[in-house]
């Protein structure tokens, strides 16, 4: 996966909502997100991502690009999501992407971190 194409589908998973998320999430996949219980795995996690809002938009800046293996790809990126017109999320984000097919690929790990300087 190309750069343009690899930064598209991260972003997707911020704008696109929780189809999108079913579509394009492991089964088997783990997370850490910023609320109760903070470490989610499988069905679980994506349900807890699918119930987070859809942003209108997602900037995604500071960006970091890891091929430590054929198939396998880490990112790290910081994001402001917006929603009626202003910021409403800031984060610190990584995830990891495997390919499980002919251009087929899917998030196994993903993870957030509140920016200490997010603004409400």
């Amino acid at each position: 996966m190309d750069d343009d194409r690899l930064w598209g589908f991260e972003q997707s998973l911020w704008i696109e909502g929780p189809e999108n998320y079913r579509e394009k999430v492991d089964a088997e996949v783990v997370m850490v997100l910023p609320r109760p219980p903070f470490a989610f795995a499988g069905e679980e996690a994506i349900a807890a991502v699918a119930d987070t809002p859809t942003w209108e938009r997602a900037e995604l800046t500071d960006r970091t690009v890891s091929r430590p293996q054929e198939g396998l790809i880490v990112v790290a990126y910081r994001v402001r999501a917006e929603k009626d017109g202003h910021a409403s999320y800031e984060a610190w984000c990584t995830s990891t992407i495997r390919r499980i097919g002919h251009e087929v690929w899917r998030v196994v790990q993903h993870q957030q971190l509140p920016a200490l300087d997010q603004q409400d």
